[in-house]
């Protein structure tokens, strides 16, 4: 347990995920380790690599000395080339390599957060390049989304569905939900006094109402909507997929039932990404 009962649910949610994740992975056979994953550029291995590379920043081993290799395409700025180093770096590792790193990053993590004595707002250093500065209990949960988007990542790749309504699910909810707003109002420029509700089905259920107010700020809440220009019904997998940015809109267009102004419809569904 950490010290801070406001922690523990990010640190629980992690802690399943990723130890999900070791259990999937242990059995896998060479071949299933290059399997490609929804991350553009991505296999199995490097999904794998990129959580182990995280919570090693995380624990303050060094970074690895490396040159990427120049034909990467998915490598198109500072944020992706920063991430892919760790990912490299571990292309050629074999299945084992793979497992016996993870196991034993998960242990050393799980120590740490532990013995977390910090403060829920103390200012920690992003693991991201900038050098910008987020509070524990930010990077906590940012670590418990990431992670459990990745085990979803893994799972499809691997064709071993579940924890779909995990407390990781939960997290990533709450936080996808949060980004809805600017989906609405900024990205796909729903009119002043405009309502679009999103009604999720499947394990994680939910329906959110965005209202978008007089000077075109938009917000979001449970409530329900009486005539809301736009309805979006589909389930909570999809929804995942597409705020995570895993899929286009037009690969999942027979899960998503729309009803109202299809125009607005479509704008929405093509700035739905709310994940880097």
């Amino acid at each position: 347990m950490t010290d801070h009962p406001s922690l523990q649910p990010y640190v629980d949610a992690w802690t399943e995920s990723i130890e999900a994740i070791s259990e999937l992975v242990r059995p896998l056979v060479e071949g299933e380790w290059n399997r490609r994953s929804a991350c553009p550029g991505w296999s199995v291995r490097d999904v794998v690599s990129h959580i182990i590379g995280m919570e090693c920043e995380l624990l303050g081993d060094p970074r690895p000395i490396h040159t990427l290799p120049r034909d990467l395409y998915h490598v198109v700025d500072e944020p992706s080339r920063h991430m892919e180093i760790q990912v490299d770096v571990r292309r050629h590792h074999t299945g084992p390599e793979m497992t016996g790193e993870l196991e034993y990053t998960i242990i050393r993590r799980s120590r740490q957060l532990r013995n977390e004595k910090r403060q829920p707002d103390a200012e920690v250093r992003d693991i991201m390049p900038g050098g910008s500065k987020v509070t524990l209990e930010h990077q906590l949960r940012m670590r418990a989304f990431d992670v459990w988007v990745h085990e979803q990542d893994l799972r499809r790749a691997l064709g071993k569905p579940g924890n779909l309504d995990s407390a990781g699910a939960y997290v990533a909810r709450d936080l996808m939900v949060l980004g809805l707003p600017k989906v609405v109002a900024k990205k796909a420029g729903a009119r002043p006094h405009t309502a679009v509700v999103f009604d999720v089905s499947g394990p994680l259920e939910f329906m959110r109402t965005v209202r978008v107010d007089a000077d075109g700020r938009g917000t979001v809440d449970g409530s329900p909507s009486l005539g809301p220009a736009v309805t979006l019904s589909l389930d909570w997998e999809t929804y995942v997929r597409l705020a995570a940015g895993r899929v286009r809109p037009e690969a999942v267009s027979d899960q998503v039932k729309v009803e109202g102004d299809a125009k607005l419809a479509k704008k929405i569904l093509e700035s739905f990404t709310v994940t880097p």
